[in-house]
C-alpha cells in the first residue's frame, strides 16, 4: 500500500505544538532545529516543502510571563500575536541560509475562489524561488476557538493548495493507535490505513468524546481524509524520531500511512465536504442512493425519506442512507421546514432539489 513520493513532487510537513514545546512551556530549540533540518534534507532530494507549523501561542506565553495556555479567545488571540513573530525568528535562525516566508491563512480559504488563487499562487512562486513557505493559521483573527490541532486540517488544505505528493504529519506518537497506548495494553499502532476505515471512524468519535486524550486524533483524521480526498497520502508519525520525514517521503515503514483516493475533489467540493460544519441530515431511500452514487443525480424529495435537525437553505448537511451509514454531504437546496413539507413528493410538486448535484460530494 505504500509508496515512495515521486520525485521532484511537493511535500508539506505539519508540526504541533505538542512537539515543538520545551518542559517550560515555550519553544523547544531542538525540537525547532530537528524539524528544520528535516524539511531541508527533503528540498535537497529535491521535493520542494512547504512547513504547516503550530506554536505561535506557545511561543507568546514566557514573553507573557504566563505559566498557562490561557482560556479565553482573546487571550490565546494575544498570546499568538505576541508568540507569531518569535515562531518565525526561531524557524528563521534553524533554516539558516535557506530563505523562510510567513504564510498566514484562514481555514475558509477554500471557500473563495479568489482567495484560494491568491493562496496557490503565492505557495507556488515561493517554491518555485527555493524559499520555505511556513504556514499559520492567522490565530490573532480566527473566529473559532483556537484548538490544539486546528492546523492539522489547514495543511491538508495547503496538501491541496500546492498538489501535493505527500502530507506528513508529526506528533507526539508514533502514529495512530487501535486504542489510547497510554491506558490499553492491546493498543497497537495502525500502519496503514485506508481512508474509508471503519476504525478511523471510531477513533474520530471516540477522540471527539475525550476517550483518547485531547482531541487531537480526530482533527488528523479528518486532515487524512480530506488530504485522501485531494489524492493526496498521509503519513502521521512521531517528530522526535530520527529521519522519519525522509523515511516518510521514501515510502519506508513508519507512523501511519493513510491511502490517498483514486481521485480527487475540486476545491469547492473538498470545502463542502471538509471545511463546513453539518447542520443535520438527510435520509434517502435505496432508488434515492443508487442514484447519487451510481449516477451521480441530484438529490430529490421524492427519494428522501426522514430528516434529522433544523436547517435553512444553503448550509451543509449529510446524507444518509436507510441505516445511517454516510453517503455524502452537500447544500441543502431548502429549509429543512420547506423540505419536511413536501417529503417523498416529486420535484414539479416540490418545486426544487433537496440538494442539487453541483452542491453534492460523494463520499463512499
Amino acid at each position: 500500500m505504500r509508496r515512495p513520493v515521486t520525485q521532484g513532487a511537493p511535500i508539506v510537513v505539519k508540526v504541533g505544538s505538542s512537539s515543538l514545546t520545551a518542559p517550560d512551556g515555550g519553544l523547544s530549540r531542538e525540537a525547532i532545529a530537528r524539524v528544520a533540518s528535516s524539511v531541508e534534507q527533503l528540498w535537497q532530494h529535491g521535493h520542494p516543502t512547504v512547513l504547516v507549523t503550530s506554536g505561535a501561542v506557545a511561543a507568546g506565553l514566557p514573553v507573557m510571563k504566563l505559566a498557562a495556555r490561557p482560556r479565553d479567545l482573546p487571550g490565546l488571540q494575544v498570546a499568538a500575536a505576541v508568540g507569531q513573530g518569535r515562531l518565525m525568528t526561531r524557524y528563521a535562525e534553524a533554516f539558516g541560509e535557506r530563505v523562510v516566508g510567513q504564510v498566514l491563512l484562514t481555514r475558509d480559504v477554500l471557500a473563495h475562489r479568489a482567495q484560494y488563487l491568491h493562496a496557490r499562487q503565492a505557495l507556488e512562486r515561493m517554491l518555485g524561488l527555493g524559499i520555505v513557505p511556513i504556514v499559520n493559521e492567522n490565530d490573532t483573527v480566527v473566529v473559532d476557538e483556537l484548538k490544539l490541532g486546528d492546523n492539522d486540517r489547514l495543511a491538508a488544505i495547503v496538501s491541496h493548495l500546492v498538489g501535493a505528493g505527500m502530507l506528513v504529519i508529526l506528533t507526539d506518537t508514533k502514529g495512530l493507535y487501535s486504542d489510547d497506548p497510554r491506558l490499553a495494553e492491546s493498543a497497537e499502532l495502525l500502519s496503514a490505513v485506508r481512508h474509508t476505515d471503519e476504525i478511523l471512524d471510531e477513533l474520530r468519535l471516540r477522540s471527539s468524546k475525550g476517550v483518547l486524550g485531547s482531541g487531537g486524533v480526530a482533527t488528523k483524521v479528518s486532515a487524512a481524509r480530506m488530504a485522501a480526498w485531494s489524492g493526496v497520502p498521509t503519513v502521521i508519525a512521531d517528530a522526535a524520531e530520527a529521519n522519519v520525514v525522509m523515511d516518510a517521503v521514501g515510502g519506508r515503514d513508519v507512523g501511519t500511512w493513510v491511502a490517498p483516493h483514486t481521485s480527487a475533489l475540486t476545491a469547492r467540493k473538498l470545502w463542502i465536504a471538509f471545511g463546513l460544519p453539518s447542520h443535520g441530515a438527510i435520509a434517502v431511500d435505496e432508488g434515492a442512493a443508487s442514484a447519487l452514487t451510481r449516477r451521480g443525480s441530484s438529490l430529490l424529495a421524492a427519494g428522501v425519506t426522514n430528516l434529522e435537525g433544523t436547517f435553512e437553505a444553503g448550509v451543509a448537511v449529510e446524507v444518509v442512507d436507510g441505516t445511517g451509514a454516510l453517503i455524502g454531504k452537500g447544500l441543502a437546496g431548502m429549509s429543512s421546514r420547506d423540505l419536511a413539507a413536501v417529503l417523498g413528493e416529486h420535484s414539479s410538486v416540490a418545486g426544487g432539489e433537496a440538494i442539487h448535484r453541483d452542491d453534492l460530494v460523494i463520499l463512499v
